[in-house]
């Protein structure tokens, strides 16, 4: 205790660490102050008339006339001051000179002075005193102290600023490096993702392993002839895991790797992109073998000639014209191994894509069900979960999701188990999340009349009732009056992932789509504005049957459909008006067939379709195990119910007397 009251009462020694910030700081408030400061009364400038009376009138005390500047300082007589008061603001100056005036170069002081003061009565003559400036440094000064403030405000906000504060415009170094590259070089002990880290993505990982292999044992492919690749490009959704890979690779690779965005590349200095691509593989050729990751390079890489606006001269166009020269150009680039990765590789420049400059494209899919299973197990693994959480089972109900969307879940899984008090994570609360990131946040507080409620019920039974009944619609999970997002219901399906779509496939989605309308017409005699997304989708689906797939008779096994992106900005038709009035009207005999059959099935099935809207408006939610219980099983193709048959025929019949049979 005594040790601690000894320390208590010793004073304490507070540091302030003043950076060199502060005496630029200190100079420039200085120099302002002594530019603005006030030390006493201005002198007041007078024209040489006035000058003259106030001589005639015997109030000057003198005169210092400088000859080479033709100024003239006027100092009043100290009795007469306060007749000058008023052109001070009233105040009596307390200094001199009190007035100055400027003359021309034909002024002969010594005679006009002199007869003035001949003039003058006796005791009213004034002093003069005639001199020249010499002061040659005051004029540098004059001149150049402006300039040299500016110059130094300059490197100040420019060099310095920038070095202290950690970059700038142009990176390191201020805008006097702006035309230097901004890749970054990664640091080994920092990047701890490997290729263990990254789930799925089979084929897309062993091709990236492959270039790293190809760093790591050169001789093993060199050895028969064969040249490394010079680039690959990883192709992709967003959130497939494309920037992922790359980390992956940086963490793996025992050489350099240097990673930088395309938009870095983009800056407003005419010459800059293309300055900092050429620095960019400078640095690369000196550190070779290495591996240069170009993220968002269609931020760059876009087809020339095809930028939207009015420049031939762009300065995006001459920075890929750049980026061209060095991957495959008149210098060789060996060791230098080219990764990037883009979305929109559809809008990417044929130069770039072609052989030579990126050898590989390594397409990035959505994760399969497999391969989900693995990224839920990756995101899992810091999660407080139920001993009998299935991940299969919430694989099985995120299609579509990619490694992102997974993540995301996971995470908000675990908010919501947080915001319910739980212990654990358990299956529901990953249901919750995937509602909430599919549908939007659930809105409580929102209003609904209950005869808005009721057409909502009507509605959404009819989309369910429909794809229950048809065999190639989705699967159905869930229906939900439960407003979410912009949403004020939602029918919830399980998509099979299918790679290809047929006629019939397409027709009973679309049947499916146009429910919920149909169930209006039927329940309130007409259509509400509830249907506008459905519409929309339909619609789509309608002109790619007949525009890009081929599966109208009338139009015939035509498609129009530019998937090489060579029209461009082109805005007319690739086909004549004639054509595409039979195109409208192929359309609209499809949704009106469509239509109709979706209004027989809900009239076949009127009875279960209305007692499913009840339940739905008791419950507000119900599941696929309360539409089978109104409408029966689900409808399944004929192939599948095929093959349940043959497996049925194939198996031995159970004994009569309920004894199971032995195994072989």
């Amino acid at each position: 205790m005594a040790n601690k009251n000894k320390n208590e009462n010793k004073p304490k020694i507070v540091t302030v660490n003043l950076g060199i910030s502060w005496l630029y700081l200190l100079i420039i408030a200085g120099i302002v102050w002594l530019l603005f400061s006030n030390s006493g009364t201005k002198p007041q400038k007078v024209e040489w008339a006035e000058v003259e009376t106030m001589i005639r009138a015997g109030d000057v005390k003198d005169i210092v006339f400088v000859r080479n500047d033709f100024k003239g300082e006027i100092s009043i007589r100290p009795d007469r001051l306060e007749k000058y008061a008023e052109r001070f603001n009233g105040k009596v100056p307390n200094s001199s000179p009190h007035f100055w005036f400027y003359v021309s170069s034909k002024f002969d002081p010594e005679n006009e002075f002199g007869r003035l003061n001949a003039e003058l009565p006796e005791g009213s003559h004034f002093k003069v005193i005639l001199e020249n400036n010499d002061n040659m440094w005051g004029q540098i000064l004059n001149w150049f102290l402006f300039p040299v403030l500016l110059i130094l405000m300059w490197v100040f906000m420019f060099r310095g600023f920038n070095r202290n504060m950690g970059g700038g415009p142009g990176g390191q170094g201020g805008i006097f490096n702006v035309g230097k590259s901004t890749g970054k070089l990664a640091d080994k002990n920092m990047v701890n993702v490997t290729f263990k880290d990254v789930a799925g993505l089979y084929g897309a990982k062993e091709e990236v392993m492959e270039i790293v292999d190809f760093l790591k044992n050169p001789k093993k492919y060199t050895s028969l002839g064969g040249k490394i690749p010079k680039g690959a490009l990883l192709v992709g959704p967003p959130g497939t895991g494309k920037t992922l890979l790359a980390k992956a690779v940086a963490g793996e690779a025992n050489v350099p790797f240097f990673s930088i965005s395309g938009s870095d590349f983009v800056e407003m200095f005419v010459g800059v992109g293309a300055s900092r691509v050429r620095d960019l593989f400078r640095q690369a050729k000196e550190k070779a073998p290495c591996i240069v990751f170009i993220d968002e390079i269609d931020a760059v890489g876009r087809a020339r000639g095809k930028n939207v606006g009015f420049s031939s001269n762009d300065e995006r166009e001459n920075t890929l014209n750049q980026l061209l020269t060095e991957m495959d150009g008149f210098d060789t680039n060996s060791g230098v191994i080219i990764l990037a990765a883009t979305n929109r590789a559809d809008i990417l420049d044929k130069a770039l894509l072609r052989a030579g400059r990126f050898d590989r494209q390594i397409h990035v899919d959505l994760p399969e069900l497999k391969e989900r299973c693995e990224i839920f197990k990756v995101h899992i693994k810091g999660l407080k979960l139920e001993p009998d959480f299935d991940v299969d089972f919430m694989a099985k109900h995120t299609p579509g999701f990619s490694g992102a969307d997974i993540a995301n879940v996971c995470n908000e899984a675990a908010l919501t188990a947080a915001r319910k008090n739980k212990t654990a994570i358990d299956r529901q609360d990953f249901l919750d999340a995937v509602d909430r990131i599919i549908g939007g946040l659930e809105r409580k507080a929102s209003i609904i009349t209950p005869a808005e409620k009721r057409s909502i019920a009507h509605h959404e039974a009819g989309h369910a009732t429909v794809s229950w009944l048809l065999p190639y619609a989705n699967p159905l999970f869930k229906v939900t009056l439960i407003p979410r997002g912009q949403a004020l219901g939602a029918a919830w399906y399980l998509p099979e992932e299918r790679k290809l779509w047929t006629k019939a496939q397409m027709i009973d989605e679309m049947c499916s789509l146009i429910g919920g309308r149909v169930a209006e017409e039927i329940v309130n005699g007409e259509p509400s504005t509830g249907a506008q997304n459905d519409l929309e989708r339909l619609t789509q689906m309608a002109y790619g049957m007949v525009k890009y797939y081929g599966m109208s008779e009338k139009v015939g096994t035509l498609s129009f459909y530019d998937s090489t992106g060579a029209r461009g900005y082109d805005l007319t038709k690739p086909y004549s008006e004639k054509t595409s009035e039979i195109i409208d009207e192929e359309v609209k005999e499809i949704v009106k067939n469509i239509h109709d059959r979706t209004r027989a099935i809900l009239e076949d099935h009127k009875e279960g379709f209305l007692k499913m809207a009840a339940l739905l408006l008791e419950k507000e939610v119900i599941f696929a195990e309360d539409v089978e219980a109104i409408l029966g099983p689900k409808v399944k193709p004929e192939e599948e119910r095929d093959e349940v048959l043959d497996k049925q025929e194939s198996e031995p019949e159970t004994p009569a007397d309920g004894a199971i049979p032995s195994e072989k």
